[in-house]
C-alpha cells in the first residue's frame, strides 16, 4: 500500500472515529500533498509527486511542528506546544522508522564509498545519494557535518 493509500485511509478512519485533532492533522497533510502535485504538474510531472516527495513533506512537516512545539514551550504556551507535539504523532505515523546514529554512520561510509569521494567538493554527490536512498529515515541536518567531517579527514 502507498503513502497516500495510507493517508486517505487513515483520514478516512479518523472521520468515522470523530477524531478532530487527528482529521485537522491528516488533512493538513493532504494540503500539503496536493500542492506539490500541483507543483509537478505544471512542471509537466502528470503523475503528481513520488512517494520519496510525500516522505520529504512529512519529514518538513514534522520538523516545522517541532520548532513551533519548542517557541511555544519558550513562550509558557503549554497548550498550543501540547497540540504541535500531537500532529508531530500523527505525522510520523506516516514516516519510516529513523535511524541510529551508527547506522547513519554506516550509510554515510557506503556513499562515499559508492561515489567514490576524495574531497568536500564531493559533498553534494554524496548527500544525494543519501537522499536517494534514505529520505525520511535520517535527519540530514545531523548527517550533512558527519559527511563534511569524514570528507575533510
Amino acid at each position: 500500500m502507498d503513502l497516500r493509500t495510507k493517508i486517505s485511509a487513515a483520514l478516512k478512519q479518523a472521520m468515522k472515529d470523530k477524531e478532530a485533532d487527528r482529521l485537522s492533522t491528516l488533512r493538513l497533510i493532504n494540503a500539503a500533498i496536493k500542492d506539490k502535485d500541483i507543483d509537478a504538474r505544471a512542471a509537466g510531472q502528470d503523475d503528481g509527486v513520488a512517494d520519496s516527495e510525500v516522505l520529504a513533506i512529512l519529514g518538513k512537516m514534522s520538523k516545522q511542528r517541532v520548532e513551533s512545539a519548542r517557541t511555544y514551550e519558550e513562550g509558557g504556551r503549554l497548550d498550543l506546544a501540547e497540540r504541535e507535539l500531537g500532529e508531530i504523532k500523527v505525522i510520523e505515523e506516516f514516516l519510516p522508522q529513523q535511524m541510529s546514529d551508527d547506522e547513519s554512520a554506516k550509510a554515510v561510509d557506503a556513499a562515499i564509498a559508492e561515489v567514490g569521494a576524495d574531497g568536500i567538493r564531493d559533498m553534494g554527490k554524496v548527500m544525494g545519494v543519501l537522499k536517494s536512498k534514505y529520505m525520511g529515515q535520517m535527519d540530514f541536518g545531523s548527517v550533512g557535518p558527519m559527511v563534511k567531517d569524514r570528507l575533510c579527514n
